[in-house]
């Protein structure tokens, strides 16, 4: 007991060290970029503000969510705390300017994280298809996988192409140089990771893992996260000659070994430090590399730290 006991204060102190660290940081650095004071006067349609002739999808600084459609996983007050990491619906999550999507789902198509249900992803085609009707602009990534430790759904490549056909932008390496304008009416770029199934071709509908990569860091730690984000940032290529999209997750995950297991007081630790992040990308020579920049519980300040680079890049400022 009592070495459990020392184990946990000495895990404390390396979580309250690491984020001093970043209090730091910020302190020193500041949080300020080309365009950081940018805010779209409509978040909804934030992609149509810019010239659609003119915005290429490798210029764009696209903001995401992780795990996107658990807002209303598990059950109330007893097992959503530990799984939770968006409180907004899909449809909500749009309209606030989100344009990355993070969606696991288990044999049956409902939504899942562990073993944690939630809604149907009919319920996430939906919300997507409605914005998709109410905007003419906005591009979106939809990144679908079966989630460790399940069987893909039946034949749900065909589901996909079903629902979401006459808006899936076809897996083409041309798309990256390609403007928003050159793609439409085509609005929906359908990344399908399934476990065992047939990936995606060449040509397909749907696209497959390799054209959306990341390193996912297991960490509660935000500086350890940070610095990592960082690290493998800086190996990618930049965007105007890399040929799939990278991720990086501004999030931390709760550890077994921690008495702290809820995800919302655990991402707080990193949650805050978007536009710091940002701002090192500057000062440490890779911001020409950021592009899908993620994270748990999104707001709209998250958004236009996202599309202020993006304007930077459209102004030819960074």
């Amino acid at each position: 007991m009592g070495s459990q006991i020392s184990k946990q204060i000495e895990r404390r102190k390396e979580i309250s060290t690491e984020k001093k660290v970043l209090v730091d940081l910020e302190e020193s650095s500041g949080e300020t970029y080309p365009c950081s004071d940018y805010r779209p006067s409509d978040r909804k349609n934030w992609m149509a503000g810019f010239n659609p002739e003119k915005l290429h999808i490798n210029q764009i600084v696209w903001p995401g969510t992780h795990d996107s459609a658990s807002n209303r996983i598990g059950i109330p007050l007893i097992t959503r705390p530990f799984a939770q990491c968006q409180s907004l619906s899909i449809y909500r999550q749009l309209c606030v300017g989100t344009r990355v999507f993070d969606i696991r789902v288990q044999e049956d198509r409902r939504v899942c994280h562990g073993i944690l249900t939630t809604y149907s992803v009919d319920v996430v085609i939906r919300d997507l298809k409605k914005f998709l009707l109410e905007t003419e602009s906005e591009i979106v990534i939809l990144e679908i996988r079966t989630e460790f430790g399940h069987e893909d759904p039946p034949e749900f490549d065909r589901y996909l192409e079903e629902q979401l056909g006459e808006y899936l932008i076809h897996q083409d390496d041309s798309v990256f140089g390609e403007t928003i304008a050159e793609l439409l009416p085509k609005r929906v770029i359908c990344v399908w990771k399934p476990r065992k199934s047939p990936a995606p071709k060449h040509g397909s509908p749907l696209w497959s893992a390799g054209y959306l990569k990341d390193n996912w860091i297991d960490t509660d730690l935000p500086s350890t996260k940070f610095e990592s984000n960082m690290k493998y940032l800086g190996e990618q290529p930049p965007v105007s000659s890399r040929k799939y999209f990278y991720r990086v997750e501004n999030t931390v995950t709760p550890q077994a070994d921690n008495p702290i297991v809820c995800v919302k007081p655990v991402t707080n630790r990193i949650h805050g430090y978007a536009r710091l992040f940002i701002t090192q990308c500057f000062s440490r020579g890779c911001a020409d590399k950021l592009q899908i920049f993620s994270t748990d519980f999104i707001e709209e300040d998250f958004v236009d730290a996202c599309v202020g680079l993006t304007r930077a890049r459209v102004e030819r400022k960074a």
